[in-house]
């Protein structure tokens, strides 16, 4: 049975939270899941994913020996939970649903515009290689993780990290154009856009 505690703040560390949240502490419970949700749904955009992860934390909290590492062993057990889900037939894929647009006129034509811009920029997107396509992903989170979380979860120094993700951005910039997009906004919150 979780219950409410004060000991354990947002400025815990993972193995102070790990070890209180095993405890019953709803609060380093609470901690954990706003410090890693993002990072959950930059790993797998569906909720029955991210909801299993955090399932899967509940059962094995126990049996965390390494809490520092807990961002890794969380983007790993997404990952692979995303990859059981998307084996599925029929799973959809980004693009693939359509929102449907109750009114007309010139909102419905800026909605269409920025639709199909978006999933133009999704299918290049996933023409990037997965390393790209996942660092990108985790890095357009809201909120971003932290460099340091990042470098965990991708086993990369956080000084490559910047310069990685520019060559990523840059490599996604010649596909989009490749694919005749012109006006690439700020694509999703990528800082300075992919200029």
């Amino acid at each position: 049975m979780l219950r409410r505690s004060l000991l354990v703040g947002a400025d815990a560390t993972n193995i102070e939270l790990v070890a209180a949240a095993a405890a019953g502490d709803q609060g380093a419970w609470d901690t954990l899941v706003e410090r890693y949700t993002a990072l959950l749904w930059s790993m797998a955009d569906a909720a029955d994913v991210v909801q299993t992860t955090w399932l899967r934390l509940v059962e094995h909290l126990d049996r965390i020996t390494d809490p520092e590492r807990l961002p890794g062993w969380l983007a790993t057990t997404a990952r692979r939970e995303a990859q059981r889900v998307a084996r599925r037939a029929d799973w959809p894929r980004p693009g693939d649903d359509f929102a449907v647009i109750a009114d007309g006129g010139a909102a419905l034509d800026d909605r269409l515009l920025r639709d199909e811009r978006d999933a133009a920029l999704w299918a290049a997107l996933a023409l990037l290689d997965e390393a790209c396509q996942r660092l990108l992903r985790v890095l357009i989170a809201d909120p971003a993780p932290s460099y340091a979380d990042v470098a965990v979860v991708f086993g990369m120094k956080i000084g490559s990290i910047g310069p990685t993700r520019q060559r990523c951005l840059a490599k996604l910039r010649r596909l989009a154009l490749a694919a005749g997009l012109d006006d690439l906004g700020g694509l999703g919150g990528l800082e300075g856009g992919i200029s």
